[in-house]
Protein backbone atom coordinates (compact mmCIF):
# COMPACT_ATOMS: atom_id res chain seq x y z
CA UNK A 1 0.00 0.00 0.00
CA UNK A 2 1.09 3.32 -0.53
CA UNK A 3 0.50 6.85 0.95
CA UNK A 4 -3.23 7.20 -0.52
CA UNK A 5 -3.96 4.36 2.25
CA UNK A 6 -1.46 4.51 4.46
CA UNK A 7 -2.00 7.80 5.30
CA UNK A 8 -5.31 8.90 3.65
CA UNK A 9 -7.48 6.25 3.79
CA UNK A 10 -6.07 5.08 7.61
CA UNK A 11 -7.04 8.76 8.96
CA UNK A 12 -11.05 8.60 7.60
CA UNK A 13 -11.09 4.91 9.28
CA UNK A 14 -9.46 6.19 12.77
CA UNK A 15 -12.29 9.11 12.84
CA UNK A 16 -14.83 7.04 11.30
CA UNK A 17 -13.72 4.57 14.58
CA UNK A 18 -14.34 7.92 16.85
CA UNK A 19 -10.68 9.40 17.30
CA UNK A 20 -10.41 13.31 16.84
CA UNK A 21 -8.31 15.14 14.96
CA UNK A 22 -5.13 15.39 16.77
CA UNK A 23 -5.54 11.82 17.43
CA UNK A 24 -6.13 10.39 14.29
CA UNK A 25 -3.34 12.49 12.16
CA UNK A 26 -1.18 10.69 14.90
CA UNK A 27 -2.31 7.40 13.87
CA UNK A 28 -1.78 8.09 9.88
CA UNK A 29 1.01 9.90 10.24
CA UNK A 30 2.80 6.95 11.92
CA UNK A 31 0.81 4.59 9.49
CA UNK A 32 2.80 6.70 6.79
CA UNK A 33 5.95 6.79 8.42
CA UNK A 34 6.67 3.37 8.66
CA UNK A 35 7.51 3.41 4.72
CA UNK A 36 9.54 6.64 5.30
CA UNK A 37 11.60 5.93 8.22
CA UNK A 38 14.60 5.27 6.29
CA UNK A 39 17.59 6.07 8.81
CA UNK A 40 18.97 4.32 11.63
CA UNK A 41 21.51 4.96 14.38
CA UNK A 42 22.53 7.44 16.69
CA UNK A 43 21.65 10.87 16.82
CA UNK A 44 23.77 12.41 19.52
CA UNK A 45 23.19 16.16 20.52
CA UNK A 46 25.41 18.91 22.15
CA UNK A 47 24.50 18.51 25.52
CA UNK A 48 25.90 14.57 25.32
CA UNK A 49 22.87 12.55 25.16
CA UNK A 50 22.14 10.01 22.80
CA UNK A 51 19.04 8.37 21.23
CA UNK A 52 18.96 5.69 18.90
CA UNK A 53 16.35 4.86 16.41
CA UNK A 54 15.74 1.78 13.83
CA UNK A 55 14.18 1.94 10.30
CA UNK A 56 11.18 0.57 9.16
CA UNK A 57 12.12 0.84 5.33
CA UNK A 58 15.12 1.06 3.12
CA UNK A 59 16.50 4.00 1.83
CA UNK A 60 15.47 3.39 -1.87
CA UNK A 61 11.79 1.18 -2.40
CA UNK A 62 13.14 0.37 -5.83
CA UNK A 63 12.85 -3.42 -6.89
CA UNK A 64 16.54 -3.34 -8.94
CA UNK A 65 18.06 -3.07 -5.41
CA UNK A 66 16.40 -6.31 -4.17
CA UNK A 67 19.37 -7.11 -2.07
CA UNK A 68 19.97 -4.51 -0.14
CA UNK A 69 16.17 -4.62 1.22
CA UNK A 70 16.59 -8.40 2.49
CA UNK A 71 16.79 -7.06 5.86
CA UNK A 72 14.12 -9.49 7.89
CA UNK A 73 14.23 -7.04 10.87
CA UNK A 74 12.36 -4.67 7.82
CA UNK A 75 10.28 -6.64 5.71
CA UNK A 76 9.29 -9.18 8.41
CA UNK A 77 7.84 -7.05 10.87
CA UNK A 78 7.01 -4.25 9.23
CA UNK A 79 5.78 -4.96 5.76
CA UNK A 80 5.17 -8.93 5.26
CA UNK A 81 3.78 -10.09 8.79
CA UNK A 82 3.65 -13.81 8.17
CA UNK A 83 0.30 -15.44 8.41
CA UNK A 84 0.95 -18.97 9.90
CA UNK A 85 -1.14 -19.83 6.67
CA UNK A 86 -3.88 -18.53 8.63
CA UNK A 87 -3.73 -20.73 11.30
CA UNK A 88 -3.62 -20.26 15.49
CA UNK A 89 -0.34 -20.49 17.45
CA UNK A 90 -0.80 -24.36 18.28
CA UNK A 91 -1.04 -25.02 14.63
CA UNK A 92 1.41 -25.42 11.59
CA UNK A 93 0.91 -25.34 8.20
CA UNK A 94 1.39 -28.03 5.73
CA UNK A 95 4.17 -28.40 3.66
CA UNK A 96 7.64 -26.49 4.13
CA UNK A 97 8.41 -23.71 6.78
CA UNK A 98 8.40 -20.85 4.34
CA UNK A 99 4.49 -21.22 3.95
CA UNK A 100 4.45 -19.97 8.06
CA UNK A 101 6.00 -17.21 6.49
CA UNK A 102 3.90 -15.86 4.04
CA UNK A 103 1.65 -13.38 4.39
CA UNK A 104 -2.29 -13.84 5.13
CA UNK A 105 -4.62 -11.31 5.70
CA UNK A 106 -6.25 -10.83 9.05
CA UNK A 107 -4.42 -13.89 10.30
CA UNK A 108 -3.98 -14.62 14.08
CA UNK A 109 -0.62 -13.13 14.15
CA UNK A 110 -2.07 -9.49 12.92
CA UNK A 111 -4.76 -10.02 15.30
CA UNK A 112 -2.12 -10.55 18.19
CA UNK A 113 -0.36 -7.70 17.68
CA UNK A 114 -3.24 -5.83 17.43
CA UNK A 115 -4.13 -7.00 20.62
CA UNK A 116 -1.18 -5.89 22.25
CA UNK A 117 -1.89 -2.78 21.15
CA UNK A 118 -4.82 -2.88 22.96
CA UNK A 119 -3.00 -4.12 25.61
CA UNK A 120 -0.43 -0.66 25.63
CA UNK A 121 -3.32 1.99 25.08
CA UNK A 122 -2.38 3.61 28.34
CA UNK A 123 0.92 3.97 27.57
CA UNK A 124 2.63 7.45 26.35
CA UNK A 125 3.45 5.65 22.98
CA UNK A 126 -0.23 3.89 22.88
CA UNK A 127 -1.12 5.80 19.29
CA UNK A 128 1.87 5.61 17.70
CA UNK A 129 1.90 1.63 18.43
CA UNK A 130 -1.46 1.60 16.86
CA UNK A 131 -0.48 3.88 14.10
CA UNK A 132 2.76 1.27 13.19
CA UNK A 133 0.20 -1.75 13.62
CA UNK A 134 -1.96 -0.24 11.68
CA UNK A 135 0.46 -0.05 8.44
CA UNK A 136 1.26 -3.83 9.08
CA UNK A 137 -2.14 -4.80 9.39
CA UNK A 138 -3.49 -3.31 6.34
CA UNK A 139 -0.64 -4.60 4.41
CA UNK A 140 -1.54 -8.09 5.68
CA UNK A 141 -4.29 -7.87 2.36
CA UNK A 142 -1.86 -5.87 -0.13
CA UNK A 143 1.16 -8.34 0.34
CA UNK A 144 -1.17 -11.29 1.18
CA UNK A 145 0.48 -14.41 -0.72
CA UNK A 146 4.93 -12.99 -0.43
CA UNK A 147 6.64 -13.88 1.90
CA UNK A 148 9.47 -11.33 3.57
CA UNK A 149 12.30 -13.54 2.19
CA UNK A 150 14.05 -14.40 -0.60
CA UNK A 151 12.65 -17.51 -1.89
CA UNK A 152 11.02 -18.84 -5.21
CA UNK A 153 7.68 -18.94 -3.31
CA UNK A 154 7.28 -15.42 -4.45
CA UNK A 155 7.88 -16.52 -7.81
CA UNK A 156 4.98 -14.80 -9.74
CA UNK A 157 4.37 -15.55 -13.53
CA UNK A 158 1.89 -14.95 -16.30
CA UNK A 159 0.67 -11.64 -14.41
CA UNK A 160 -2.96 -10.88 -15.66
CA UNK A 161 -5.12 -7.67 -16.30
CA UNK A 162 -8.82 -7.00 -15.25
CA UNK A 163 -9.71 -9.04 -17.98
CA UNK A 164 -8.05 -11.86 -17.40
CA UNK A 165 -5.73 -11.73 -20.13
CA UNK A 166 -2.21 -11.56 -20.26
CA UNK A 167 -0.93 -8.05 -19.23
CA UNK A 168 1.06 -6.90 -22.05
CA UNK A 169 0.83 -3.52 -21.36
CA UNK A 170 2.98 -4.42 -18.06
CA UNK A 171 5.01 -6.53 -19.85
CA UNK A 172 6.05 -3.83 -21.95
CA UNK A 173 6.61 -1.52 -18.94
CA UNK A 174 8.86 -3.51 -16.99
CA UNK A 175 10.62 -3.72 -20.32
CA UNK A 176 11.57 0.03 -20.19
CA UNK A 177 11.91 0.33 -16.13
CA UNK A 178 14.81 -2.36 -16.23
CA UNK A 179 15.38 -2.53 -20.30
CA UNK A 180 19.89 -1.65 -18.73
CA UNK A 181 19.64 -4.88 -16.73
CA UNK A 182 17.73 -7.39 -19.26
CA UNK A 183 19.38 -9.95 -21.45
CA UNK A 184 18.08 -11.52 -24.19
CA UNK A 185 13.83 -12.15 -24.30
CA UNK A 186 11.61 -10.93 -21.11
CA UNK A 187 9.57 -13.57 -19.15
CA UNK A 188 7.66 -13.50 -16.33
CA UNK A 189 10.49 -15.89 -14.88
CA UNK A 190 13.20 -13.31 -15.39
CA UNK A 191 11.54 -11.36 -12.92
CA UNK A 192 10.92 -13.91 -10.68
CA UNK A 193 14.16 -14.65 -10.97
CA UNK A 194 15.48 -11.38 -9.88
CA UNK A 195 13.41 -10.22 -7.76
CA UNK A 196 12.04 -13.48 -4.87
CA UNK A 197 11.24 -11.10 -2.49
CA UNK A 198 7.86 -10.04 -1.30
CA UNK A 199 6.20 -9.28 -4.39
CA UNK A 200 8.90 -7.52 -6.18
CA UNK A 201 7.84 -10.18 -9.00
CA UNK A 202 4.78 -8.28 -9.55
CA UNK A 203 6.30 -4.51 -8.66
CA UNK A 204 3.82 -2.31 -7.24
CA UNK A 205 0.29 -4.26 -8.23
CA UNK A 206 -0.40 -5.33 -4.59
CA UNK A 207 -0.14 -1.57 -3.34
CA UNK A 208 -2.38 0.12 -6.05
CA UNK A 209 -5.88 0.36 -4.70
CA UNK A 210 -7.75 0.36 -7.97
CA UNK A 211 -6.18 -2.81 -9.41
CA UNK A 212 -7.97 -6.04 -10.33
CA UNK A 213 -5.32 -8.18 -11.78
CA UNK A 214 -4.00 -11.74 -11.26
CA UNK A 215 -0.42 -14.20 -11.50
CA UNK A 216 0.43 -17.45 -11.55
CA UNK A 217 2.37 -18.06 -7.78
CA UNK A 218 5.58 -19.92 -6.81
CA UNK A 219 3.38 -22.77 -5.95
CA UNK A 220 1.71 -23.10 -9.60
CA UNK A 221 -1.53 -21.75 -8.16
CA UNK A 222 -3.66 -19.33 -10.47
CA UNK A 223 -4.35 -16.24 -8.26
CA UNK A 224 -6.76 -14.03 -8.59
CA UNK A 225 -6.81 -10.32 -7.01
CA UNK A 226 -9.23 -7.50 -6.38
CA UNK A 227 -7.19 -4.65 -4.61
CA UNK A 228 -10.39 -2.19 -4.41
CA UNK A 229 -12.27 -5.56 -2.47
CA UNK A 230 -9.27 -6.08 -0.44
CA UNK A 231 -8.70 -2.67 0.50
CA UNK A 232 -12.40 -1.58 1.35
CA UNK A 233 -12.20 -5.41 4.01
CA UNK A 234 -8.83 -4.01 4.93
CA UNK A 235 -10.37 -0.60 5.87
CA UNK A 236 -13.75 -2.15 7.63
CA UNK A 237 -11.44 -4.27 9.71
CA UNK A 238 -9.06 -1.84 10.52
CA UNK A 239 -11.86 0.41 11.84
CA UNK A 240 -13.41 -2.70 14.48
CA UNK A 241 -9.83 -2.94 15.84
CA UNK A 242 -9.36 0.65 16.34
CA UNK A 243 -13.19 0.69 17.69
CA UNK A 244 -11.78 -1.74 19.93
CA UNK A 245 -8.87 0.03 21.09
CA UNK A 246 -10.86 3.24 22.01
CA UNK A 247 -12.84 0.69 24.47
CA UNK A 248 -9.94 -1.10 25.84
CA UNK A 249 -12.08 -4.00 24.91
CA UNK A 250 -9.76 -6.30 22.18
CA UNK A 251 -13.01 -8.78 21.89
CA UNK A 252 -15.97 -6.35 22.10
CA UNK A 253 -18.84 -6.47 19.38
CA UNK A 254 -18.31 -3.36 17.25
CA UNK A 255 -19.78 -2.32 13.79
CA UNK A 256 -17.45 -1.37 11.83
CA UNK A 257 -17.27 1.56 9.05
CA UNK A 258 -20.70 2.97 8.96
CA UNK A 259 -22.70 2.11 5.85
CA UNK A 260 -22.81 5.31 4.24
CA UNK A 261 -19.36 6.02 4.47
CA UNK A 262 -18.00 2.49 3.51
CA UNK A 263 -19.84 2.80 -0.03
CA UNK A 264 -18.20 6.30 -0.35
CA UNK A 265 -15.11 4.95 0.10
CA UNK A 266 -15.68 1.65 -1.62
CA UNK A 267 -16.79 4.23 -4.68
CA UNK A 268 -13.31 5.88 -4.53
CA UNK A 269 -10.82 2.67 -4.25
CA UNK A 270 -12.54 2.42 -7.26
CA UNK A 271 -13.16 5.59 -8.98
CA UNK A 272 -9.48 7.16 -8.06
CA UNK A 273 -7.31 5.69 -10.72
CA UNK A 274 -4.16 7.72 -11.57
CA UNK A 275 -0.40 5.79 -11.59
CA UNK A 276 1.18 8.51 -9.05
CA UNK A 277 0.20 7.82 -5.61
CA UNK A 278 1.03 11.33 -4.58
CA UNK A 279 -1.70 12.16 -7.19
CA UNK A 280 -4.65 9.76 -5.32
CA UNK A 281 -3.08 10.81 -1.99
CA UNK A 282 -3.82 14.37 -3.15
CA UNK A 283 -7.74 13.49 -4.25
CA UNK A 284 -8.42 11.79 -0.95
CA UNK A 285 -7.12 15.09 1.07
CA UNK A 286 -9.75 16.63 -0.97
CA UNK A 287 -12.74 14.51 -0.41
CA UNK A 288 -11.63 14.74 3.37
CA UNK A 289 -11.31 18.54 3.31
CA UNK A 290 -14.85 18.52 1.70
CA UNK A 291 -16.34 17.28 4.31
CA UNK A 292 -17.86 13.73 2.20
CA UNK A 293 -17.35 11.53 4.97
CA UNK A 294 -19.72 11.69 8.06
CA UNK A 295 -17.08 12.90 10.64
CA UNK A 296 -17.38 16.39 8.74
CA UNK A 297 -14.47 18.24 7.39
CA UNK A 298 -10.95 18.22 7.93
CA UNK A 299 -7.35 19.75 6.71
CA UNK A 300 -5.01 16.61 6.42
CA UNK A 301 -1.41 17.01 5.76
CA UNK A 302 1.95 14.96 5.65
CA UNK A 303 5.39 15.50 5.57
CA UNK A 304 8.02 13.21 5.74
CA UNK A 305 11.16 15.20 5.65
CA UNK A 306 12.65 18.50 6.27
CA UNK A 307 11.00 21.42 7.30
CA UNK A 308 7.38 21.27 9.26
CA UNK A 309 8.51 17.25 9.09
CA UNK A 310 8.07 15.32 12.58
CA UNK A 311 11.92 15.15 12.52
CA UNK A 312 12.42 18.91 12.23
CA UNK A 313 10.51 19.60 15.01
CA UNK A 314 12.34 17.12 17.05
CA UNK A 315 16.24 17.57 16.15
CA UNK A 316 15.92 20.91 14.06
CA UNK A 317 17.08 18.79 10.44
CA UNK A 318 16.12 19.53 7.08
CA UNK A 319 18.63 16.68 5.39
CA UNK A 320 17.45 13.90 3.85
CA UNK A 321 19.75 11.08 5.54
CA UNK A 322 22.00 10.94 8.26
CA UNK A 323 25.89 10.22 8.00
CA UNK A 324 26.51 9.62 11.79
CA UNK A 325 28.50 12.63 12.58
CA UNK A 326 25.86 15.10 13.25
CA UNK A 327 25.98 16.77 16.64
CA UNK A 328 22.23 17.99 17.05
CA UNK A 329 20.96 20.83 19.09
CA UNK A 330 19.10 19.16 22.49
CA UNK A 331 16.13 21.10 23.43
CA UNK A 332 13.63 20.33 26.40
CA UNK A 333 11.15 19.61 23.86
CA UNK A 334 12.73 16.40 22.61
CA UNK A 335 11.57 14.45 25.22
CA UNK A 336 7.82 14.62 23.83
CA UNK A 337 8.26 15.04 20.42
CA UNK A 338 6.34 12.97 17.48
CA UNK A 339 9.49 11.85 16.16
CA UNK A 340 11.03 10.39 19.30
CA UNK A 341 7.70 8.83 20.36
CA UNK A 342 7.74 7.30 16.79
CA UNK A 343 11.07 5.81 17.10
CA UNK A 344 10.67 4.50 20.21
CA UNK A 345 7.13 2.86 19.50
CA UNK A 346 8.89 1.39 16.23
CA UNK A 347 11.73 -0.37 18.21
CA UNK A 348 8.97 -0.92 20.64
CA UNK A 349 6.99 -2.86 17.98
CA UNK A 350 9.30 -4.53 16.19
CA UNK A 351 10.64 -6.30 19.72
CA UNK A 352 7.72 -7.49 20.39
CA UNK A 353 7.18 -9.08 16.69
CA UNK A 354 10.44 -10.51 16.11
CA UNK A 355 11.22 -11.90 20.03
CA UNK A 356 7.59 -12.59 21.44
CA UNK A 357 4.81 -12.61 19.00
CA UNK A 358 6.51 -14.88 16.50
CA UNK A 359 8.34 -17.33 18.48
CA UNK A 360 4.81 -17.92 19.50
CA UNK A 361 4.19 -19.30 16.60
CA UNK A 362 7.72 -21.27 16.35
CA UNK A 363 8.92 -18.53 13.99
CA UNK A 364 12.76 -17.49 14.54
CA UNK A 365 13.41 -13.88 12.13
CA UNK A 366 16.13 -12.94 15.03
CA UNK A 367 18.01 -13.56 18.20
CA UNK A 368 19.49 -17.01 18.19
CA UNK A 369 17.75 -18.77 16.02
CA UNK A 370 17.82 -18.23 12.48
CA UNK A 371 14.60 -17.86 9.85
CA UNK A 372 14.62 -21.44 8.55
CA UNK A 373 13.46 -21.90 4.72
CA UNK A 374 12.96 -25.82 5.03
CA UNK A 375 10.83 -27.93 7.38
Amino acid sequence: MQIDFHNGVTYVVARLAGFDHAQADVIAHCAQYVDDATNSGLIRFNNGAIFNHISSAHKLLDYRNFRALANYRVWIPFHFLPGNEGLPADQNPEGIFVNKLICRPNSYIAQDMLRQCIQLRQHQQGLYRLGIAMHVYADTWAHQGFAGVNHPVNAATKLLDSRGNLDLKFTKKVKAYFKNKLVGNFTGHFLSGVFPLGHGAVLGHPDKPFLKWGYTNGLKETISRNNPQDYLEAADHMCQWMQRYRLGDADAPVSGLPPKDKVTIAEQLQAIVHDDDDVRYQQWLTLIEEGRFSFGSARLSYIHKGKGSWKHAAIATEADLDTGTEIFPYRSHFEQSHWKLFHEALIEHRTFIVDTLLPQYNIHVGGAKPVKLTR
